[in-house]
């Protein structure tokens, strides 16, 4: 049996680069406080708490006093950076430059779509650390789409600014779209006033097509992924969509040999927060499976 590690898997850039940041800060301090899981995966949490990385929540944060607190790729809203300042923290923002821009995006067209009357949606999953960030440029007053039943939430007699988190599924995010252009012609508005912006970052959506035909080479695929990940479900669907012998698991000890009973070829794959090692961990644990017994 053939067990091959997607090379195109793995962290993307924001959130290698967050990772990198905690741990050359943790080179110098015994502890550091992180706002939130740094990455949606417990295995990899779990590594970097034993280097001293300390999850804290934004109650814990308005405790804090003269100490660091670093920012993960997600982004934050205005309000933390505001109680940094009061508090005294030094804020160690390894914020993902795309959700930088994006923050940036929103702000400015939620300021510009006031005079006007308009609303500005986000296509994400509510409560995602992201999506915090994202909603509080626009003081909270974003309307956060997830499935058709939230576009009730939409006046679509005024104007409709439209955004993706930036980890969503991009055939997601065209279906959203295509329905509010639906529903605002129902409602007998100019299709002027719907401006939809594809914000999902290329990192991600590439990963979509490399991954279509990166399952249709296998007899099997494991993907490996924390289940807090948005960015993880969306892939998997890919995958599942493409081999239907396909198994999402969090580490190697949520593998069943009897997956790989007559399988030839094992693909193994992962979201942008699945570390390489953790997939190096799963395939070695493949491996180790006596087939002959199954």
């Amino acid at each position: 049996m053939n067990v091959t590690i997607d090379k195109n898997s793995g962290y993307c850039f924001g959130v290698e680069f967050a990772i990198q940041m905690a741990e050359d800060e943790m080179e110098n301090c015994e502890e550091l406080y992180c706002l939130g899981d740094i990455v949606h995966n417990s295995m990899e949490v779990k590594r970097l708490y034993e280097k001293g990385l300390r999850i804290i929540d934004r109650e814990q944060l308005k405790e804090l006093r003269d100490t660091k607190v670093l920012i993960r790729a997600h982004g934050e809203p205005p309000e933390t950076y505001r109680t940094a300042l009061e508090n005294n923290i030094e804020l160690i923002d390894a914020s993902c430059p795309v959700v930088l821009k994006l923050q940036n995006r929103v702000k400015h067209a939620f300021n510009a779509d006031k005079s006007k009357d308009g609303q500005i949606v986000i296509y994400g999953q509510v409560g995602h650390a992201e999506v915090i960030g994202l909603a509080g440029q626009t003081g909270d007053e974003a309307i956060i789409v997830t499935t058709e039943e939230d576009l009730d939430k939409i006046d679509f007699s005024r104007p409709v600014t439209l955004f993706s988190q930036t980890t969503k599924s991009t055939k997601g995010f065209y279906h959203i779209k295509s329905l509010i252009e639906e529903r605002i012609k129902q409602a007998n508005q100019d299709s002027t006033a719907f401006n939809a912006n594809d914000s999902i970052c290329r990192q991600v959506s590439n990963r979509e097509p490399q991954l279509t035909k990166f399952a249709a080479e296998h007899d099997v695929i494991v993907f490996v992924s924390g289940k807090k990940s948005s960015n993880g479900k969306a892939l998997y669907s890919v995958c599942k969509q493409h081999n239907p012998n396909s198994y999402f698991v969090e580490n190697e000890e949520e593998l069943e040999k009897e997956w790989f009973a007559n399988a030839a070829s094992v693909g193994i794959c992962g979201a942008t927060s699945t570390p390489m090692w953790l997939m190096q961990q799963v395939a070695d644990g493949i491996k180790k499976f006596d087939l002959e017994t199954v």
